[in-house]
Formats: C-alpha cells, sequence, structure tokens
C-alpha cells in the first residue's frame, strides 16, 4: 500500500487539508477551513489540532504531518515567529503543542513558499534538477531555494524573501510588482496611454483582463507586463549571481501572465549575466498550480 501524509496548507483565508499519496501526489479527504472562523474563536491552533484529530481518526495509517505556513518560522522549525495574516499566533511552540497531542505522529513546519518549492520537486510535471529558485508571484512575491533537495534556510532560518529585495522607485520588488501594484501601474499607465487599447479608463482594469489583453496583443498590456517583467528580471539576476543557481520556477497566482511578463525577464538576464549562467539557464512555470501549498506541506514528510 502506497504511503500517505496528511499535507496541511495554512493560509490567510482558508486552511486547506488532505491526505497525498507520496507516490502520484492524489489528494483524498480534502477539507478546506474558513481561516477567519478558527481566528475569532480565539483558539487557533485547538481548531487546527481538531480538524488534524478528523483527519487521523479517519485515516489511521498517516503517521506523518507536513505543514506550511505564511510567514517566518524559527530556525529549528517547531515555533512560530511572524505570521502576518494570522498575526495572534506568533510566538506559538506550534510543533511541540501538536506532538503532546499526537504523541505517535511526526509534524514538520515550513514556511508556505519553501513547501511549495519542494511540492514540485516531489510532485511536479517535470523532473527538475536537485537546485533551484522558486518564486511566486501573488499579492506579494515569495520565494525559495532548493538546495541539494533541501531547503535552504539561511543563518536565522528565514533566508529567501526575494520580495523584500529593493527595487525600483524607492519600493521594495512586491510593491512594485504584487498583485494590487500591478494593477495600480495599470492603471497609471492607462491614463496616460494615447493609443487604442481594450483595457478600462476607468480603473477597473483587472488582472484576468489584462491577461486576456496580452494574449490578443494589445500592446498596452503588453507594455505593463513588460516593465513588471523587468523589475522581475533585475530580481533573479541578483539571485541566481548569489546563489549560482540557473534552473528558475516562476508559480503563484500571477504566474498566469508568464508568457507577457518572459520577454523583459530574458532581456534582462542576458543584459546582466555571463556566459558560464546563461548557457544553464532555465526559467520556467511551476505545474502544481492550486494545489502547490497542499502537495508542498505533504512533501515535508520525505
Amino acid at each position: 500500500m502506497a504511503t500517505e501524509y496528511l499535507g496541511i496548507d495554512v493560509g490567510g483565508t482558508n486552511v486547506k487539508m488532505g491526505i497525498v499519496n507520496a507516490e502520484n501526489g492524489n489528494i483524498t479527504n480534502f477539507y478546506s477551513h474558513d481561516t477567519g472562523k478558527w481566528r475569532t474563536s480565539g483558539h487557533f491552533v485547538d481548531n487546527l489540532g481538531d480538524a488534524i484529530a478528523v483527519q487521523l481518526k479517519e485515516n489511521p495509517e498517516v503517521k506523518k504531518v507536513g505543514i506550511g505556513v505564511p510567514g517566518l518560522i524559527t530556525r529549528d522549525r517547531n515555533s512560530l515567529v511572524e505570521i502576518t495574516a494570522i498575526p495572534e499566533i506568533d510566538g506559538t511552540p506550534i510543533i511541540p503543542m501538536l506532538k503532546k497531542r499526537f504523541a505517535d505522529c511526526d509534524f514538520y513546519l515550513e514556511n508556505d513558499a519553501n513547501a511549495a518549492a519542494l511540492g514540485e520537486y516531489y510532485f511536479g510535471e517535470e523532473k527538475l534538477p536537485e537546485d533551484y529558485i522558486f518564486v511566486t508571484l501573488g499579492t506579494g512575491v515569495g520565494g525559495a531555494a532548493i538546495i541539494d533537495k533541501l531547503v535552504f534556510k539561511g543563518g536565522g532560518g528565514n533566508a529567501m524573501e526575494p520580495g523584500h529585495m529593493p527595487s525600483k522607485n524607492g519600493k521594495v520588488l512586491e510593491r512594485n510588482i504584487g498583485k494590487n501594484e500591478l494593477l495600480d501601474l495599470a492603471t497609471s499607465m492607462r491614463a496616460a496611454y494615447k493609443g487604442t487599447t481594450q483595457l478600462a479608463s476607468d480603473g477597473t482594469i483587472s488582472t484576468t483582463g489584462l491577461v486576456a489583453a496580452a494574449a490578443d496583443g494589445d500592446e498596452l498590456a503588453l507594455a505593463i507586463f513588460d516593465e513588471v517583467g523587468v523589475m522581475l528580471g533585475d530580481g533573479l539576476v541578483s539571485m541566481i549571481r548569489i546563489l549560482d543557481i540557473t534552473t528558475i520556477l516562476i508559480g503563484g497566482g500571477l504566474s498566469a501572465s508568464f508568457d507577457y511578463i518572459m520577454p523583459a525577464v530574458n532581456r534582462q538576464l542576458s543584459y546582466w549575466l555571463t556566459p558560464y549562467y546563461l548557457k544553464t539557464l532555465l526559467v520556467k512555470r511551476a505545474t502544481l498550480a492550486n494545489d502547490a501549498g497542499l502537495l508542498g506541506a505533504a512533501s515535508l514528510c520525505f
């Protein structure tokens, strides 16, 4: 019988959990819990424990549980440090608490972007090398480096925060190309644009609308994604130069715009990098999409 793990993806909106088949990544017993409800009860970790109890009762063969959280954790992977979306659990020794309640289970904690990155190695559609950089584009910009098949933790345990690298306009990268900032950029470029475009001028541009316009060859939409690609490309150059890793995966909700930001990303990479890097450089889209968080959490159990 195939080994199964319990994967838990803690998010600001929902806590998703499911039983993951270690061989093929199939997810069963999927549940999504409302993070807000658990928060208002004031007993977030107890509620998490209750939901875990239900899963373990229904799947008694499961002995390993992986948990991905959106924020900073201790280097020993036992406690939460700064979980911006759920600040009341900051400082909680979550793993010892769960271990006390479920003595015969092993628990593994990781930052959600790190977990999602690792998930691509074990469950992604294509075989990856043992070293790669993973960048998520969404409301913020997250990242991870996998080195020798392990999450690169850095000195204090929270390495690889590419969204907080200095970027243009006196802002960090995610304040330039996060989802809301992308739409602000689109609105201001639309206001200054004199040509014809299918993008609305009344401030109602959506990311879906931007991608659709770019797919139709809309010049303004392509120019907006070009601007984003330049900023992302410059950030990638820094990561590649510092880590000497040339396989890059791009995931997250905004990765739908991958094809339209890549020309500018490639321009920056070609401009800044030497042949040593360029000859092995590969930038591609991550493959796990909406299951990345849950499968990533389960991959911590390997």
